[in-house]
């Protein structure tokens, strides 16, 4: 893979994505050096559609994914995905990726994804939800800047991925108030900070990595927002794309929590570029706990 990052954190997203064929429709994935003792479940989702798209001909873009995490992911051991070729029709083409892990001399499946493509084709219907009257993201505030107002440094959980990505969120996520019916949602301006090259399966795989980052935490916006005594973990995931979208340049990603019951909080997200073409829809289960701490 060959592209014009500007940073060395998108240098490093870049390596994430760039994955090792070990032998036909199978794939191995490396994750950066960090603290975290589990692998940020994004990453594994944009490897595991890059994986998926490596095996297509790359001319029907995908338009959806569906996944499961099943284990949490070891940082120091590396990821192998395993492709099977479901399907490639007149039209569609689906392809389903297991993601491997070892673990104690076991080989075991961490993640399941189930990706589908589709040749372009003219529309019969075309209708798309209005993009949200914001302010735009040169008018908001950086999450570093959030947290320097509140004299508290920024909790860079995932280290050089996270740097990765520049996010102005909406709502202060450091003093952040419980939201009330009707309106629940939250806001946030989002793109890789630095050039990506110009294949849209690395745009694709970059916008699904952004899309695991922030959507658990709508689960807990009427409560306003994370605090110490919460775990919480993404237990499934599934994105829609409508639109070409350029993961390096700005987009809008609204997030809301419809219901939440036995410990799990059902999440949705929607995703505009900045000329308000809505480009995709996110849907996700998370698991959210009260340690009572």
């Amino acid at each position: 893979m060959t592209g014009g990052a500007g940073s060395d954190d998108v240098a490093a997203l870049l390596q994430v994505l760039d994955l090792e064929e070990r032998e036909p429709g199978v794939y191995v994935g490396q994750t950066p050096k960090t603290t975290r003792q589990r692998v940020f479940g994004g990453q594994v989702a944009g490897q595991a559609l890059m994986a998926a798209e490596l095996t297509t001909s790359g001319e029907r873009p995908v338009h959806s994914l569906h996944s499961y995490f099943l284990r949490p992911g070891d940082p120091n051991e590396e990821i192998r995905y395993v492709v099977e070729r479901i399907r490639d029709g007149r039209s569609f083409s689906t392809r389903r990726v297991l993601a491997h892990q070892r673990r104690r001399g076991e080989d075991v499946a961490i993640f399941a994804l189930t990706a589908d493509f589709h040749q372009p084709e003219p529309a019969a219907v075309t209708h798309s939800l209005p993009m949200p009257d914001v302010p735009p993201p040169d008018s908001v505030p950086s999450a570093a800047e959030y947290a320097e107002r509140h004299g508290r440094v920024q909790g860079d959980h995932l280290e050089l991925l996270g740097q990765a990505v520049e996010q102005r969120p909406l709502d202060d996520p450091f003093g952040s108030v419980p939201k009330s019916p009707p309106d629940t949602r939250s806001h946030a301006w989002f793109r890789v900070a630095g050039r990506l090259p110009d294949d849209p399966t690395i745009h694709a795989a970059a916008l699904t990595f952004v899309t695991d980052l922030t959507l658990l935490s709508a689960g807990l916006a009427r409560k306003g927002g994370w605090d110490e005594r919460y775990q919480g973990a993404s237990l499934d995931h599934a994105v829609w794309f409508h639109a070409p979208a350029r993961a390096d340049e700005w987009f809008l990603y609204e997030t809301d929590s419809p219901a939440a019951a036995g410990a799990r909080a059902l999440n949705f997200g929607h995703i505009w570029s900045v000329d308000g073409t809505h480009v995709a829809s996110v849907a996700q289960e998370g698991l959210i706990r009260d340690t009572g701490e």
